[in-house]
């Protein structure tokens, strides 16, 4: 069986889209012509790779046994065609990375800036957000999550863990006692449709009837409005300590850890350049913790 790159390109990418339809678009291609040519494939393999339904296609058993292999085909000529283009003894090429908004805008971001002043070949591209990406799609390289994974084909690379306190701005503390009451204070936290966050959880039952005074689905605009003295955030400790935030004196509790995982799909941990930057956050870590 002879099966040839560009008829499993082909397969990848309506795998990747859900559909012919979808994957035809991507890849500029007429329908019709996609379509035989993922017969012709299928002829070659000798059984069906996608069962085609009204809303789209799903992989057969067989698809699925012939996906890891092709993904693996994907990522490393994607790694030729990078070293085509620029010779280099040193990694280069694009790492994307997957961070919740607050990690993204107090971790990522000042760290591409050192990752690019040692390595300008490396270019960093952010995808920040709530919602988790599939690594096993190829949706993003990294991932930095507050929880483990618990998939077989996901690792686990490094992990770091701080206490989360109460940080308000100067001018707003100033206006506090010592030892202020979590209740007395104007909070700041997750707006709809995240406000199942455990932040906002864990506020919920540290006060009863709890009310924020001010909510946002943006990290930066809560982050902004706490700095401005509209009220109090809990955030990590050990990325805040100089912030120009004040440190309010709140015991929330033994439990108040959060906890945060550099995850890499098996197959990526070993490219070159992925390794670069997770030896490079294996090194920030270490200098915080």
């Amino acid at each position: 069986m002879n099966l040839r790159w560009d008829d499993l390109k082909l397969f990848l990418a309506v795998y990747e889209q859900g559909s012919l339809s979808g994957a035809a678009r991507v890849l500029k291609l007429g329908q019709p012509t996609l379509s035989r040519r993922i017969a012709e494939l299928e002829e070659s393999v000798g059984e069906a790779l996608f069962e085609r339904q009204s809303q789209g296609a799903r992989l057969t058993q067989a698809g699925l046994k012939l996906l890891p292999a092709v993904q693996r085909m994907a990522e490393w000529a994607n790694e030729a065609e990078l070293g085509a283009q620029k010779q280099t003894l040193l990694p280069h090429g694009k790492v994307r990375i997957a961070a919740p908004p607050g990690i993204a805008y107090e971790l990522v971001a000042p760290m591409a800036a050192r990752i690019r002043q040692r390595y300008p070949q490396i270019q960093i591209e952010v995808l920040s957000g709530i919602e988790i990406l599939n690594l096993g799609r190829g949706e993003a390289d990294l991932s930095l999550r507050t929880e483990k994974p618990g998939d077989d084909d996901l690792l686990c690379v490094n992990e770091i863990a701080s206490a989360m306190r109460v940080y308000a701005s100067p001018d707003y503390a100033a206006k506090l006692p010592s030892k202020p009451d979590p209740a007395a204070l104007d909070w700041i936290c997750w707006a709809a449709p995240y406000d199942g966050l455990r932040i906002n959880q864990e506020l919920r039952e540290l006060i009863p009837g709890f009310k924020p005074v001010f909510t946002s689905d943006d990290y930066i605009v809560q982050f902004a409005a706490c700095k401005a003295g509209v009220g109090a955030m809990i955030l990590p400790q050990i990325l805040h300590q100089n912030s120009g935030l004040k440190e309010l004196d709140i015991d929330l509790g033994a439990d108040a850890v959060g906890h945060l995982y550099v995850v890499c799909h098996k197959r990526h941990r070993h490219l070159p350049k992925v390794k670069l930057v997770v030896d490079f956050i294996a090194g920030e870590f270490d200098g915080v913790r």
